[in-house]
């Protein structure tokens, strides 16, 4: 069954279900409609799994094929119709006249009549299954569907470990770092053989050898003024303020400097670029150069001029088994004889290639502890290996073992460009927008999102490239080159998005997901009546003219400019465009300058549960309508000028995450302190105080009553010593996990940071502030002690503290990052520059 369409029902009859419980609030009357449809998809449900029964190449399979596209724009209709019921059903609940107007009765009989037309439409489907297909169960809806097949829990373990590669980097590193005034390497071999990898830990271990470090992720699809551009960045220039050439500026920059450039997966030479480029990169006696080119072809790294050339290899079988055992994180391989004899059969047919390794140990790291399934790990990859090369057929397996709400989430990776590096939180908040993932008894959905992109990173075929230390959260990510050929491939079947014959998306009538770059051309959205998502890429101009190519689309539910500042963008029209789309759950809106504030009619937008507006330089205020967005889990306006959030916010019952509150100054009106307390569902706050904030004694303990919030940030950067006062009141809720305190100005810590008041604190962050020292209650008694497994000092120059009182103290340490914090006396890592320290494995059990 194809996963996409597979998780779209499981998420359509299960907001089927909580609809059904309320009806008279969501359904407008049409419960008969809707409880038709519900089983109606329960029995399409049953035909679709019979389906993975038929052969691949067998007329009844060919057949099914063609009907897949059918049946998919059956079921968006159907989730169509249900959402816009309920967004009109929430509308209605916060108007005067509720339905009783013209557009209200209009509403209702359209609705009522494509209700029946879908109704319709999946009784003809049905039919049309039933001659090739016999349903052989009815679907049981599982909300326990978890991401971990065994609930367990281990430390964070890099997938991008150096095993097998030392030799090879300290042979290149003593190449580079000789006294000759220009070195150029080549590190060539197949994908999937470690030469990036090879590069960073390179790249990584030299950085005091050179004044100036540059890395270029080159793809097959680049152009000069990307690569340019990306140079100019790194060295802290400025491009829109160059006049002469820019190479001149780069070439300055690194004149009478020691410098490494990495040119990273170099596909072709053909053109000029790199002759015009290397002809800029200063040369000589005062001036030590040193060039990393990796790629598939030795013939590019000549044609580019290095003088040696280093081949990546295949592992040997001890190197091998030493990743697979890293990677897959299986102590049971080292005691048992049986899973080693499996575990060594599957490592050889991986054939000492280190992503093929790191891939499959990534997926046996989420099995169970059962030899049987490794046993059917081995049985079909080799299965696999009759036609494919290892590391395709690697991949291939790890995707097809993949959950379908885990394969609809990597599929979202197709949308960006080739070595695109994307926000964890972008990811987390489309796939949350448009419910590929939901929340359960025990998580949010963002919760559920984020752990669903850990274990993609984890199984090895999703990159982390910034990721936290202490529990291995990810904040940026990536998709090498190989993974992301096949999730193009599974993109193109599953009809996720649209490609061209070279794996370029582009824009389509039919396209559904679309990550728009400034080479696409417009015109060809015309009318796009399925676009579900919109993303626009780094550095592309938002296309929306009047009634013209993007500005006719109007069926989003995700659409997120995060990543271009918009400067010139006319704000009329995008508002315009943006309120056509009624369906809209999740929008950003970040860095957009000439955003000064939001419509009212943004009350409208009942399905809207994602907002995000910050550092948006001239957002000054918030309408007060926005406290009737009664769906919104995430309202994020922080690093915006706003003197205060409007009075009401209490109101916003679903709320989980709150980033930017404000408290409002002596004789302005908005949402006071003791509101949030209505904010039952809170798991993320973050607030930031200014020294005109007051916090009245009745509301001291507020924040105390958020029994579900998780995460508090403190930013205090706008106030000096007179903040102590107002930070002892703040009293944060005893179920709090992480504390982030950022600018405190005080000589010692707040009243309330002790194990006592913050038991279950796991984590803590303390940033830029005055501290000498903390306060005795600081460190508890033998009956409270910390339960902190993470703490993060940065630049704290007076805070004096010694490492055996936090060892003695916080017992459960297991993660230290300190930097810029001179007086720590005795710790186990580097406290004046950057420091990370880790309990070794053993000595934590």
């Amino acid at each position: 069954m194809d996963p996409l369409t597979s998780a779209v029902i499981q998420v359509l009859v299960q907001q089927l279900y909580n609809s059904l419980e309320n009806e008279e609030k969501t359904l407008l009357g049409f419960k008969e409609d809707f409880e038709k449809m519900k089983t109606k998809l329960n029995l399409m449900t049953s035909f679709l799994a019979d389906a993975q029964r038929l052969e691949r190449n067998s007329k009844d399979y060919l057949t099914f094929k063609t009907s897949l596209a059918q049946i998919r724009d059956l079921i968006y209709d159907a989730d169509d119709i249900l959402l816009d019921c309920q967004t009109r059903a929430a509308y209605e609940e916060i108007s005067f006249f509720h339905g009783y107007t013209p557009r209200g009765f209009s509403f209702r009989h359209k609705a009522g009549n494509k209700l029946k037309e879908i109704n319709k439409r999946i009784e003809a489907m049905e039919s049309q299954l039933n001659t090739y297909l016999n349903p052989v169960s009815q679907w049981i809806l599982s909300s326990g569907e978890g991401i971990n097949r065994k609930a367990r829990r281990t430390s964070h373990v890099s997938a991008s470990k150096i095993i097998g590669l030392r030799e090879d980097t300290n042979k290149i590193i003593g190449w580079i770092t000789t006294s000759e005034s220009s070195n150029r390497v080549g590190i060539v071999g197949m994908g999937g053989l470690g030469k990036t990898t090879t590069a960073q830990k390179i790249f990584n271990d030299v950085v005091d050898h050179f004044d100036k470090m540059i890395w270029v992720s080159v793809s097959q699809t680049f152009s000069e003024k990307e690569i340019i551009t990306s140079m100019l960045r790194q060295l802290g220039i400025n491009e829109t303020v160059i006049i002469d050439d820019e190479m001149l500026e780069i070439q300055k920059a690194l004149s009478n400097k020691k410098y490494l450039i990495v040119m990273d997966d170099v596909w072709n030479n053909d053109g000029d670029w790199w002759r015009h480029i290397s002809s800029y990169l200063p040369e000589g006696e005062k001036c030590n150069q040193s060039i990393i080119i990796t790629t598939r072809n030795e013939s590019v790294a000549k044609s580019m001029g290095v003088t040696r050339i280093h081949h990546a290899r295949k592992l040997d079988e001890t190197e091998s088994w030493d990743l697979f055992c890293t990677v897959a994180a299986n102590r049971q391989t080292s005691k048992d004889s049986e899973f080693e004899t499996v575990g060594r059969e599957i490592v050889k047919k991986c054939d000492g290639l280190p992503l093929a390794i790191k891939t499959i140990g990534g997926l046996l790291s989420t099995k169970t502890q059962s030899l049987h399934q490794w046993k059917q790990v081995s049985k079909n990859f080799r299965n696999e290996l009759a036609n494919r090369t290892s590391v395709p057929a690697t991949l291939q397996l790890s995707y097809d073992d993949l959950p379908a709400k885990l394969k609809q989430c990597i599929l979202c990776f197709s949308v960006y460009p080739e070595d695109y590096e994307t926000s964890a939180e972008q990811l987390v908040y489309w796939w949350v927008g448009e419910g590929f993932v939901l929340g359960n008894e025990e998580k949010t959905a963002i919760e559920v999102a984020f752990e669903c992109l850990l274990e993609l990173v984890n199984r090895c075929l999703v990159e982390a490239v910034k990721q936290r230390g202490y529990d291995g959260r990810v904040y940026k990510c990536k998709m090498h080159d190989m993974v992301r050929d096949l999730i193009i491939k599974m993109a193109k079947e599953a009809a996720f998005c649209s490609f061209d014959e070279i794996n370029k998306q582009k824009p389509e009538v039919n396209s559904r997901h679309l990550g728009y770059t400034r080479e696409m051309d417009e015109k060809l959205l015309e009318n796009n009546s399925k676009l579900r998502a919109f993303l626009l890429m780094e550095s592309c101009p938002l296309p929306v003219h009047r009634n013209t190519g993007l500005a006719t689309v109007n069926s989003l539910r995700v659409l997120d400019l995060s990543t271009n500042k918009l400067d010139s963008i006319p704000v009329e029209e995008m508002w315009s465009w943006i309120k056509s789309q009624k369906r809209l759950a999740y929008l950003s809106l970040r860095r957009i300058s000439s955003l000064q504030e939001l419509p009212d009619w943004i009350r409208k937008r009942q399905n809207l549960q994602i907002l995000v507006i910050t550092e948006c330089s001239n957002l000054k205020r918030l309408p007060s309508c926005i406290t009737t967005l009664q769906s919104l889990v995430v309202l994020d306006v922080d690093n915006c000028p706003l003197q205060c959030l409007p009075r009401g916010l209490g109101r916003l019952t679903k709320l989980q995450v709150l980033s930017g509150f404000k408290l409002p100054s002596p004789g302005k009106d908005g949402t006071l302190l003791v509101e949030l307390k209505d904010l039952t569902n809170l798991r993320v706050l973050r607030i930031n105080i200014s020294k005109q904030d007051e916090i009245a004694d009745d509301e001291a303990e507020s924040l105390s009553k958020l029994e579900q919030l998780q995460i508090l940030s403190i930013d205090t950067k706008d106030c000096d010593h007179e903040i102590i006062p107002l930070m002892d009141k703040l009293l944060p809720p005893i179920s709090l996990q992480e504390l982030y305190l950022r600018s405190y100005h005080g000589d010692t810590s707040p009243i309330w940071l002790n194990p006592s008041s913050l038991p279950e604190l796991l984590y803590l962050y303390i940033e830029h502030g005055e501290l000498t020292s903390v306060r005795t209650d600081f460190w508890g008694n033998t009956g409270k002690p910390w339960k902190i497994e993470g703490l993060c000092l940065k630049y704290l120059p007076r805070l004096e503290m010694e490492w055996k009182t936090v060892c003695s103290k916080m017992k459960y340490i297991r993660y230290l990052e300190v930097s810029r914090c001179h007086k720590l006396q005795s710790f186990p890592c580097n406290v004046n520059n950057y420091g990370v320290w880790e309990k070794e494995e053993e000595e934590r059990e």
